[in-house]
Parts: structure tokens; C-alpha cells; sequence
């Protein structure tokens, strides 16, 4: 197994840790987001005072405090804050249902939910659909009482508090309960992902420093939200672990407000999904090289098409590292990297993972073959809250079951092959549904895609590729065929889509990825 050449103190607690190693950094910007600038001083003195203020408003270690907050500054106050006072920070998906508030509401046990103020009717909705009653804190609202007559607290009193001292900090081991995560929910109910405090560590050991390179220098700016994994690595613990300046955004990020970003504050390193680089990139508003300041770009969530990393690379002249990550293992195992980037795969595992894939049995499946996906490393979730048995069925022993099904070419690069469910047996022969939309994503007519399996009337299983068109192009029974010639071409004559069928666009996650789902779902309604 490949062992983590850094070492962890038998005693750890991850804000108190990021606190020390800033502490020379005081006058450095720490944060930029849409109201100002924050340093690593005033950082350090808002985490502490949040510390002492939660702790001050009744709620004890190891309970959970439910986040539902836009990325502004606040956002790591109140993480590095709860983690400080041993308080469980939930930092949850800003995009969703009330539905889903109130079910994470009951699931969690929230002592308290602190929400930014333009959810505030969402998070009171939420409220009316179940019996818990946790405090309310609201962000953003500029303080004072104003929310006291409603029953809603202000973050700003709570951050009145005196510092949290150093001694009164929560004495943690790594292993202790640092901070949930909800996974995206797509088979069932969201899933309270547990992790520690060693956790957030290691995904800035393993591949924040030496694979994505993050340096003391950097600003960096992520699309993705710190509610998720992969932004919680981008815009707070590898920046943190460096002493970098990270650029936040409150609203979604669409092209025109990511463009902004990259050349008002020249960030050095990016971080986006693939959705996001094919909508970028098909802008008209785009920006030039010399715009900006790129060094380097990562992406996760989905598999990033080889056609858009290249076209990327020869537009700005800086590569993007993709790679996989997941909820569970906190961020990215497997990636690429500077000077080895390989596009269409999804790189070489990150030293200190361990990487297998496996058949059906368990048995490790030969070079070239597809496989599911198992990792094992040291930041590795700890288990579901409350759901022993989808915990027993993806934590087994010292490996995590991904999901994911898998090739390693024969230099030892990984090449994603969908979702377990979403592979295809078409012809008795397994198919990737993303090694179909790679080719179908070459041709200039294509802008995205996706690729389902469809029933026929014999019980048989054909495919169907849901197709959106690059612009300046229009949808006709030619362009069809010629779509399905392209494919034949490249592939094995079994794996090109029978049916191609246009739409104005892909039904996706607030993450980018596509809802494959969905689209079985239309292929199963009557016509």
C-alpha cells in the first residue's frame, strides 16, 4: 500500500492547525469575495470569535449545526469556527428543495441552521415540513436585532463574542468527527457522509501541494461551491494549507460571471467542471490568453471530453488536470498531472491511494478490461450516519466501493466508463455510455451529449444519444445519420447510438453533471 510520507500529531484539530500555520500572514488577503476583502488576521479573529459564540449559544461538541450559505466570507468563519470549538459543521447545497431542508434538518439532529439571507424563505418553508425546531442564524444581514421579533439570530452577534483562546479549543484527535457532507441524493436520500479532522489534511498532503502544485502565491477561484467536496478542497483547505488568497463567488457560476472573476482578479489557478469548460469555451464572450493569468486548471464531477481539454489547452495555453474525486474520499485520487496530462483519461492514481478494479466477484479484472472502481487512502470518510447498510456496502475494510466502473489503458491511465448503472449490454457486449459521447463530442455539430440504453420491443438494449448542437447548427434527419456514421467509424459498429435525438439542453445536478436518469426516463414514456 502506498503510505503518506507526512506525519500527523496524535492530537489534531484541522482549524486550530490551519490558524498556526497562517499566523505569520497576518496583513495577506485570506478572501476575496463579492463585499470586500478578509486577511488571515481578521480571518483568524472571526473563526475564533464564531468558536466562542456557538459554543456560547448552548450548542455542545459533536452537535451539528446545519450550513445552508452562499460562498462569501462567512462560509469559512463558520466551518474553521465549529471545527475550532469541536462543533460539527454541515455544509449543505444551497440550490435545493425545501424538501430536502427539512429532511437534513431531521436527519442530522441540527442544533442550528445558519443560512445566507436570500434563503431565508426557503430555510422557513423548510421549517413548516418537519418537527425540528433548531436555532436560526442568519448571514448577510448586516447584524443587530433586526431578525429577533422573527425568532433568527444574526451571525454578526454571534461573532460580537470574545475569542475563542487557544486553550480552550477543542482538544481533537484526527480521527475525531470533524464535518458531514450530504452526498448528491441520485439513487435515494442524500447520504451524511462523515469525516474527520485527519481528513482535511490529507487531501492537501496528497494532492493539493504536490499535484495540483498550490502555492503560497496563488489565487485561486473555484466554481465549484464550498458546500461540496471538491470545492471545500479548492477554496478552503489547499489554499489554506499554503497561505494562497481565494476568490469567492456568491451567485451560479455561468460563463459571464466566471469570466469576470478570471480577469478582475487574475486568479493563477481555476477550478470548474466539464459543463462549465464546454459552455465557456462555446461563449462568444471568452477571453483571451493574455486576459488572464492562468497557470493551471483542474475538473472533476464528470469525465472532461478529450476534444474540450485540448481545445482549452490551445486557447489559453494551460492544461486542466482532470481527475476523480468523490464525497466519500473527500477529493481527488486519481488525476492528472503537469507534464504527464493525458486528456480523455482521468490520470494516474495520487500517490498515497490505492487503486484496484474488480469484477463482480471481487476479483481484480486484467489490464484493459472494465471494472468497478475500489480506493483505498487516508481520507477516506468514516461512514453514513445512520445507514448501516449502504455504510457496510461501500466501506469494506480498508477499501471504499466508488460506484464507478473503470479501464487502465496500458500505461496505467484510468479511463472512466460511466456509473455502475450506467453501463450498457448491448449485443451481450458491456458498453460505455462515455466512451460513446467522447467520439459524438468530436464532430464540430456537437456541443454536448449524452448517451442512454433504450428497451426495445424484443427486451434488447439499444442505445440513444440525446444530442445538443453547437451553434449555427440545425437538427435534421442528416445530420442525424452523418452523427451515427462518425461513430461507426470510431468505435465497434455495435456501439453507435441507434437513435439520435436533439434537445436544447441536458438535464444536470447543481454540480454540472448530467441527470442520466432523467433521460431513461423519457425513453420509458409512452410516445
Amino acid at each position: 500500500m502506498s503510505q503518506p510520507t507526512a506525519a500527523l500529531p496524535q492530537r489534531f484539530n484541522f482549524a486550530r492547525h490551519i490558524l498556526e500555520i497562517n499566523a505569520g500572514r497576518a496583513d495577506k488577503t485570506a478572501y476575496i469575495d463579492d463585499a470586500g476583502r478578509m486577511t488571515y488576521g481578521e480571518l483568524e479573529q472571526r473563526v475564533r470569535r464564531f468558536a466562542a459564540g456557538i459554543l456560547a449559544s448552548g450548542i455542545r461538541r459533536e452537535e451539528r449545526i446545519l450550513l445552508i450559505m452562499h460562498d462569501t466570507a462567512d462560509m469559512p468563519v463558520v466551518f474553521l469556527g465549529a471545527l475550532l470549538a469541536g462543533v460539527i459543521p454541515v455544509p449543505v447545497n444551497t440550490l435545493l428543495p425545501a424538501d430536502d431542508y427539512a429532511y437534513m434538518m431531521e436527519h442530522s439532529g441540527a442544533r442550528a441552521v445558519i443560512f445566507s439571507k436570500p434563503l431565508q424563505p426557503c430555510v422557513q418553508e423548510a421549517l413548516g415540513k418537519t418537527d425540528a425546531r433548531p436555532q436560526l442564524i442568519v448571514a448577510g444581514s448586516g447584524g443587530g436585532t433586526a431578525g429577533a421579533v422573527e425568532g433568527i439570530s444574526a451571525l454578526e452577534d454571534l461573532l460580537a463574542a470574545e475569542p475563542l483562546p487557544a486553550s480552550a479549543c477543542a482538544n481533537t484527535s484526527g480521527d475525531d468527527f470533524a464535518f458531514w457532507l450530504y452526498s448528491s441524493g441520485s439513487t435515494g436520500r442524500p447520504k451524511g457522509t462523515v469525516h474527520s479532522h485527519a481528513n482535511l489534511f490529507w487531501t492537501a498532503e496528497l494532492y493539493g501541494k504536490p499535484v495540483l502544485g498550490i502555492r503560497e502565491d496563488d489565487v485561486v477561484f473555484s466554481a465549484a461551491k464550498l458546500f461540496f467536496a471538491y470545492g471545500l478542497g479548492n477554496g478552503l483547505t489547499f489554499p489554506l494549507s499554503v497561505g494562497a488568497t481565494v476568490v469567492l463567488m456568491a451567485e451560479r457560476p455561468t460563463p459571464p460571471a466566471v469570466f469576470k472573476r478570471l480577469v478582475e482578479h487574475k486568479p493563477t489557478i481555476f477550478y470548474g467542471v466539464p459543463t462549465l469548460y464546454v459552455a465557456m469555451l462555446a461563449s462568444e464572450a471568452l477571453p483571451k490568453k493574455d486576459e488572464v493569468a492562468l497557470r493551471v486548471c483542474t475538473s472533476a464531477g464528470e469525465a472532461l471530453p478529450r476534444e474540450v481539454g485540448e481545445k482549452f489547452r490551445r486557447h489559453f495555453g494551460c492544461d486542466i488536470l482532470d481527475g476523480l474525486g468523490s464525497t466519500e474520499m473527500l477529493h481527488i485520487f486519481i488525476s492528472n498531472r503537469a507534464g504527464s496530462v493525458r486528456y480523455g483519461t482521468s490520470g494516474l492514481p495520487v500517490p498515497g491511494y490505492d487503486v484496484e478494479l474488480r469484477d463482480e466477484s471481487g476479483q481484480r479484472v486484467a489490464q484493459g478490461e472494465i471494472g468497478d472502481l475500489y480506493i483505498r487512502g487516508p481520507s477516506s470518510a468514516l461512514l453514513y450516519w445512520c445507514n448501516r447498510e449502504k455504510s457496510r456496502a461501500t466501506f469494506i475494510g480498508e477499501w471504499l466501493k466508488s460506484g464507478d466502473k473503470y479501464v487502465m489503458d496500458a500505461d496505467g491511465y484510468y479511463c472512466y466508463s460511466g456509473r455502475s448503472d450506467d453501463m450498457l449490454k448491448v449485443s451481450g457486449q458491456y458498453v460505455s455510455p462515455i466512451e460513446i459521447e467522447n467520439v459524438l463530442i468530436e464532430h464540430p455539430a456537437v456541443l454536448e451529449c449524452a448517451v442512454v440504453g433504450k428497451t426495445d420491443a424484443q427486451g434488447l438494449t439499444k442505445t440513444s444519444a440525446y444530442v445538443v448542437l453547437a451553434k449555427g447548427q440545425t437538427e435534421t434527419p442528416a445530420l442525424a445519420e452523418d452523427l451515427k456514421s462518425f461513430v461507426k467509424g470510431k468505435l465497434a459498429p455495435h456501439k453507435y447510438p441507434r437513435d439520435i435525438l436533439f434537445v436544447t439542453e441536458l438535464p444536470k445536478t447543481a454540480t454540472g453533471k448530467i441527470q442520466r436518469f432523467k433521460l431513461r426516463a423519457l425513453q420509458e414514456m409512452p410516445a
